[in-house]
């Protein structure tokens, strides 16, 4: 890696490694930001660092505090816990950039009187008049003329009512680094001119102030979106500004991490709906299951498995094991691997989980009454090996917590009942009805239909049992039929397929 000995790169590693998390809180959280956030935090766990949480909160357009809010909420439901930082506080807070304005007028201050930022007052249309009275193109962009303005030239300019901005002096030899995804980059000298990081009317920018914020926190790695990568070089110039002021000592080690591509290859915009990090937590993602996926663009635990615990992802992850390839969002990947983690959890956690979804549908009250719980407790297993999503079991149970005179019967499931219906549904009904109350269990109610049904109508058990499952449930797709049956009763059961048979016969 290429450096000069005035302006050392990083060397730090284990627990002196820090890496921050800095969004700007500008509309819902989005898959990309999560990835960045994630692979930065579990760099932090992996080595031992510190993960700092800062907030870039300096444009009033856009930055909003439900954004803010929603940041904080994004973290902690996929429990991306932080050292240092917002609501965590910490030995260089403020953690909000809006509260560090006295910060950076004094580190302005200071590269001012060092001659390392200096006035600028040139309008684009008197930088584009420039070029083309030069012979040069007239987008060709700044050219640093006027480094060596004198003072009587800068009082002009005032008694013309102009305000300076200031720009960085940029260095005159090439910059280069040791990307930690993408390997040595070098950007030659002249690639850039001096940049502005102070407007005209005081306010300093994203180029100025998240380098000077990185700096007095001590971040020793900045992983981030590739699409800053054409930012990193001006970056590296304000570093060696603030090395040579005595600001920092070193410059971070960069790492830019791949894009998120969405459909047809494109880059996934905020647009899109499977951006929205909010949406697949709605639809039922659990935080292990998205937190893998998440992951896995860009990195991998090994060739041949995909689905691992979050434990697992932090022993492993190195950010130079990240491939620098665009990554696509599969959302069918996204929710197999989720199902895989669903199946993974414990039954009464699993139970637990279920409750909002429940009752964001209205089948059930928070807190659940005994009766309810005790549905739940029986029907959470009977789903727990056949959804994806936690959003399925509103859908799935919902059938279990209502009484029959409720149930709906879908189109679709009503469409799909075989001509012999009625005779299926009376030689069920008259079979069932010689159970005892006491045996009622889902092991009896099998062999019953089974016998009565298959053996005794000769029927294949797709059409035998199909009729009941739309009884039952009203779905053609549900929990185990015999089972579900079990958790209703036997009065509950016989009055659904009483039901049905009337449903047909009118």
């Amino acid at each position: 890696m290429s450096t000069t000995p005035a302006h050392p790169f990083s060397t730090a590693t284990g627990t002196d490694v820090r890496v921050r998390f800095c969004p700007s809180p500008t509309g819902t959280p989005h898959v990309g930001l999560v990835r960045t956030a994630m692979f930065n935090w579990a760099y932090a766990r992996h080595t031992g660092g510190t993960f700092i949480f800062r907030v870039e909160d300096t444009d009033p357009a856009r930055d909003t505090e439900e954004s803010f809010v929603q940041l904080l909420e994004a973290l902690r439901w996929l429990r991306l816990d932080w050292d240092e930082g917002v609501d965590a506080g910490g030995p260089h807070g403020p953690y909000r950039q809006s509260q560090r304005y006295d910060i950076y007028r004094d580190v302005i201050a200071r590269l001012t009187e060092s001659g390392h930022i200096y006035e600028s007052f040139a309008t684009g249309e008197e930088i584009e008049a420039r070029n083309v009275s030069l012979g040069r193109d007239a987008k060709l962009g700044y050219d640093n003329f006027e480094r060596d303005l004198t003072d009587a030239q800068k009082a002009a300019y005032r008694a013309e009512g102009r305000s300076p901005a200031l720009r960085l002096k940029v260095p005159t030899e090439d910059i280069t680094f040791d990307d930690l995804v993408r390997g040595e980059i070098t950007f030659p000298a002249g690639s850039f001119s001096d940049f502005v990081v102070v407007r005209p009317n005081g306010h300093p920018l994203y180029p100025f102030v998240n380098p000077v914020d990185d700096a007095l926190m001590g971040v020793t790695h900045v992983l981030r979106g590739e699409d800053l990568l054409s930012s990193t070089p001006r970056q590296i110039a304000l570093y060696h500004a603030l090395i040579e002021i005595g600001l920092t000592d070193f410059v971070p080690r960069f790492g830019h991490l791949p894009y998120v591509m969405g459909d047809k290859n494109k880059k996934l915009s905020k647009r899109d709906p499977e951006s929205n990090l909010f949406l697949h937590r709605e639809r039922g993602f659990i935080p292990e299951g998205l937190v893998n996926y998440l992951s896995l663009l860009g990195w991998s635990l090994s060739h041949d498995r995909d689905v691992f615990s979050i434990e697992e992802m932090v022993a492993a992850f190195d950010v130079v094991d990240v491939n620098p390839n665009p990554a696509r969002f599969d959302l069918k990947k996204a929710e197999s691997i989720n199902g895989d983690h669903i199946r993974l959890l414990g039954a009464a956690d699993f139970a637990a989980r279920l409750v909002p979804y429940l009752a964001a549908a209205g089948i059930v009250t928070e807190p659940l009454t005994d009766a309810e719980q005790s549905i739940l407790e029986a029907g959470a297993p009977l789903i727990q090996e056949r959804i994806a999503l936690l959003g399925e079991a509103p859908g799935m149970l919902g059938s279990l917590f209502i009484s029959g005179d409720a149930l709906v019967h879908e189109a679709d499931a009503l469409a799909s009942l075989p001509a012999n219906t009625a005779e299926i549904l009376a030689a069920s009904s008259a079979a069932l009805r010689d159970i005892p109350e006491a045996d009622w269990a889902h092991e009896l109610v099998h062999s019953t239909l089974a016998a009565t049904l298959i053996e005794g109508l000769g029927l294949k058990p797709r059409i035998a049992f199909g009729p009941l499952r739309v009884a039952v449930s009203g779905r053609k797709v549900s929990p185990p039929l015999f089972e579900s049956m079990e958790i209703l009763g036997k009065a509950e059961s016989l009055a659904r397929l009483h039901a049905l048979a009337a449903v047909r016969a009118g």
